[in-house]
């Protein structure tokens, strides 16, 4: 685009800077340009069916013997190639989180650039597993070379520029103003993405029980759906969500909690334990019905998917009986940005090399409203079991250097077994405000009794680790419900199981189905979510062995 020079630098689709450079790789379009040509994948204008065998093993023991049948399970995944017209609904959307996905959706949609004490900088979304990231495909005929691709060029995805945004927020500032509070973006992209944020108005207004998240929070809200009716709040929240569709003529709506971390709900028989007993504590508006639940239940009734990107338990067990009623979707808990995503490699890098951690320390402080939430007690509680039992199924995946938990009459397992000592510390310093640092310390058991001790500092800007995330979580969710399978020939095709544990890569305590165990292994989180998209296309998962450069 040609400068303006009339314009004043502030109306940004005039401002002599857009279009300056060429759009950055991971905001670019593409046409989908992956084929596959085998009797196992099929197309049609509508869908892209694939033949997949879901290989694995049975395992018994006896008197020390293990017995091993290997499985293979038939299974046809059809997927919808048009994605959908989504809208993201935020809860939170005036927050750090928040603001900050619109403004750098809003600088990608115009190829806003802007100057930093660096030089010029132009959007990106970089840290988006899904645009940033390549997924190996196979290797070149002759060369043998390997061909990698985009993540989110193996199947057809929502690109987010095109997510039709809005939300919900306790505070009524104007996006702009808000954006401004937040103190995340450079002065001179915020400087000319205002007007577009502007354009966003306020938020709606949001629930607020001051019971779930911090006292210090009371000031901001100013924005909050009137009375204390639960019932009447749920149908408020679920008139927004279909408002929000029908107006932007949509065909989805991701609904996404940002905002505080909540405390704990307690699980309370004949309250929150099944559906019905959820919806009936709705209406008479009980006490242990948490915001974030609300939504969730919200979200669910009008058929949208729900993720949580926060600690708390939204999920009680009676939000999870909803969901497979209706057979909604529903993802969580906590976005996994840093430190324990760090945490999550570093500790299975350890005990995979046969290294024993005995104690993880790990030590934050931030000073964005996140970390002013967290300075209180129970909100502090929420995300210290999150980040808690990251390196849970690493430890139990090795007893050779931990020991097994005692056994009951019934043949349970009493607890947890040894662990390392895991302690987590976060602390309010508002000066640094958005700019986390955390240290970590790993003190390990290494050979013949032998000590060994790893520091690691880590200093990021909280909201831009946490951003790609929101994006990512909100074009898999709409993937997976374009997604349905079938087992041996069945007739018809079904959805995917209502948790959406496929989305545990970006996320600290992920949800699993019931009964079913969690796997925080980043490397087998990111290998899942390969295995699966290129199942969806009738690709075998990653092979590792190149059993053709091993053999003659």
């Amino acid at each position: 685009m040609a400068p303006n020079n009339t314009s004043s630098g502030y109306n940004t689709p005039d401002s002599s800077l857009e279009g300056v450079l060429p759009v950055h790789p991971t905001a670019a379009r593409r046409p989908h340009a992956i084929t596959v040509q085998s009797e196992n994948t099929s197309y049609t204008d509508e869908y892209i069916t694939a033949q997949y065998q879901n290989r694995g093993a049975e395992v018994t023991v006896s008197n020390g013997q293990y017995n091993i049948v290997p499985t293979v399970q038939n299974v046809e995944f059809r997927t919808k190639r048009a994605p959908a017209k989504t809208g993201l609904m935020m809860i939170g959307m005036g927050g750090n989180n928040g603001t900050t996905l619109c403004a750098t959706i809003l600088a990608n949609r115009h190829n806003i650039v802007w100057h930093t004490k660096n030089g010029v900088q132009q959007p990106n979304y970089i840290g988006s597993m899904l645009r940033a990231s390549t997924v190996r495909i196979g290797t070149e005929p002759g060369t043998g070379r390997e061909v990698h691709v985009p993540v989110s060029d193996v199947l057809p995805m929502v690109h987010p520029n095109d997510l039709v945004l809005g939300g919900w927020d306790i505070s009524g500032m104007p996006m702009d103003k808000a954006m401004f509070r937040a103190k995340v973006l450079d002065y001179d992209l915020a400087r000319q993405v205002a007007p577009h944020m502007e354009l966003l108005g306020s938020p709606l207004p949001s629930v607020y029980y001051p019971d779930f998240i911090a006292a210090n929070q009371e000031a901001r809200a100013d924005n909050v759906i009137a009375g204390d009716d639960k019932q009447a709040h749920l149908e408020h929240i679920r008139a927004d969500i279909c408002k929000f569709k029908q107006e932007n003529e949509l065909d989805r709506v991701v609904v996404f909690w940002t905002a505080n971390t909540e405390r704990y709900s307690d699980i309370i028989p004949g309250v929150n334990d099944t559906a019905d007993n959820l919806l009936n504590a709705i209406k008479t508006s009980h006490s242990e019905v948490s915001p974030s639940t609300l939504f969730a239940v919200a979200a669910i009734l009008e058929g949208e998917p729900f993720v949580n990107g926060a600690p708390q338990n939204t999920f009680v067990p009676g939000v999870i009986d909803l969901a497979e009623r209706h057979k909604g979707f529903i993802g969580g808990d906590d976005l996994k940005s840093g430190q324990t995503k760090l945490k999550s490699v570093f500790a299975e890098f350890l005990v995979n090399a046969g290294i024993k951690p005995l104690s993880i320390a790990s030590y934050n402080h931030l000073g964005n409203n996140d970390g002013h939430n967290l300075s209180a007690e129970r909100q502090f509680k929420s995300k210290e079991i999150s980040k808690s039992s990251v390196v849970d199924d690493m430890v139990n995946a090795n007893r050779l250097l931990y020991k097994a938990p005692e056994v009951g009459p019934k043949g349970e397992p009493i607890g947890k077994g040894e662990h390392p000592d895991h302690i987590v510390v976060i602390k309010y310093v508002p000066a640094v405000g958005d700019s986390k640092r955390a240290i970590d310390e790993y003190y390990s058991e290494i050979f013949c009794g032998g000590r060994s001790t790893i520091n690691i500092f880590n200093e990021c800007e909280d909201s831009l680790l946490a951003t790609p995330l929101i994006l990512d979580l909100t074009i898999l969710t709409e993937l997976l419900t374009r997604v349905q399978y079938r087992k041996d020939k069945a007739n018809e095709y079904s959805p995917l199981y209502s948790v959406l544990s496929l989305l545990s890569y970006m996320l600290k305590a992920p949800l699993v189905k019931p009964g079913t165990e969690v796997v925080n292994s980043l490397n087998r989180q990111r290998n899942a979510l390969e295995t699966f998209l290129k199942a969806c296309i009738g690709l075998e998962g990653n092979s590792d062995l190149l059993l053709e450069t091993r053999v003659w």
